[in-house]
């Protein structure tokens, strides 16, 4: 008889990508790892995360590549469209400029312009993120071009938990999937449990519940919107935070729900303000529900530039906890 406690254990994004990986790998003979340095012989990944895969599967599976990112998604398509299940490291998301004609025009389109006759099931694992003066060349979230692009999913994990179960479903889908991974969440631990499934896609996640202001966000900002709400009850502001963990498609009926019961709404994305996610989210909100908001909804966004490699500078740019809790009491007046 179960005693309902869920066994867990505690493990970095970093590891629950691993774990993940392995899983995948040992229960389909179909998943396939590309990218630069992924095999064991080369470090097993910049961020260590295939580290072991190439020693378990062999070099057959597990595939070393040029520094070509163009040729790495290339090479997954072919495999796709072959049968298999690629999983494609991109070292860094501004390097999928690179890739972007494979990625929105082949990986993207081919289910549509084959009147879905051949289905593209690639996984697309690519690190961005700021706070690490990595500087502009290597830390933009650039999610936005892909969620404008019909026919790849973009997954935006903020736990390890999630890592491993969004990072599960993106393998089994049968369509391209791009799952953006963060420093800050990526090495950060937490509480996985044990038989931690497949996690479904374009589904959200209630991370703290709330009655006054609805938080919407994901990735790393979700970390930010947790200190904020902290802050925030303090004063008195009760905040409930929906981790969108997908993208594109974003959880509609989730966020719409969580905005008519609080009144008020704050997006917050590390993405540049200006033509980001959180313009389309805010705008459904104000369609949807305009007669039950109490306030005009709220975004927050870095400036409208490239990342700075300064660390002061790139803290300003940065979306803070503290900007956070003032776009909460502007509308909470």
């Amino acid at each position: 008889m179960s005693s309902g406690v869920i066994e867990t254990i505690t493990m970095t994004g970093q590891q629950a990508v691993s774990a993940a990986l392995f899983e995948a790998m040992e229960k389909d003979s179909k998943v396939l790892v590309f990218g630069e340095d992924v095999a064991d012989r080369e470090g097993g990944g910049v961020m260590g995360t295939t580290r072991g895969l190439s020693t378990k599967f062999g070099d057959e599976r597990v595939k070393s590549t040029p520094i070509a990112e163009q040729a790495i998604i290339g090479a997954a398509i072919g495999a796709a469209l072959g049968g298999y299940k690629p999983v494609a490291e991109i070292m860094l998301m501004n390097f999928t400029t690179v890739a972007m004609d494979m990625i929105v025009n082949h990986a993207a389109k081919l289910r549509f312009m084959s009147g879905g006759q051949s289905a593209v099931p690639i996984t697309i694992r690519t690190l961005t993120g700021a706070g690490f003066q990595t500087a502009g060349q290597h830390a933009d979230h650039l999610e936005a071009w892909f969620c404008h692009t019909a026919g790849i999913k973009v997954v935006c994990p903020s736990n390890p938990a999630d890592y491993k179960g969004l990072l599960l479903s993106c393998i089994a889908d049968p369509d391209p999937c791009i799952i953006i991974e963060t420093g800050k969440t990526l090495f950060a631990p937490g509480e996985v449990p044990v038989d931690q499934g497949p996690i479904p896609l374009g589904k959200a996640r209630i991370d703290r519940a709330g009655t006054d202001v609805t938080l919407i966000s994901y990735s790393s900002m979700v970390l930010v919107c947790q200190a904020a709400a902290a802050t925030l009850e303090g004063l008195g502001i009760s905040s409930e935070i929906i981790d969108l963990r997908t993208v594109s498609p974003w959880d509609r009926g989730a966020v719409l729900a969580s905005v008519r019961k609080t009144g008020r709404a704050v997006v917050v994305h590390e993405a540049v303000r200006s033509f980001g996610p959180g313009a389309e989210i805010a705008a459904t909100i104000q369609e949807e529900l305009f007669g039950a908001l109490k306030a005009p909804v709220r975004r927050l966004g870095a400036p409208y530039s490239a990342v700075p490699f300064t660390k002061p500078l790139e803290d300003a740019w940065l979306v803070q906890p503290a900007d956070v809790v003032a776009a909460v009491q502007s509308i909470m007046k």
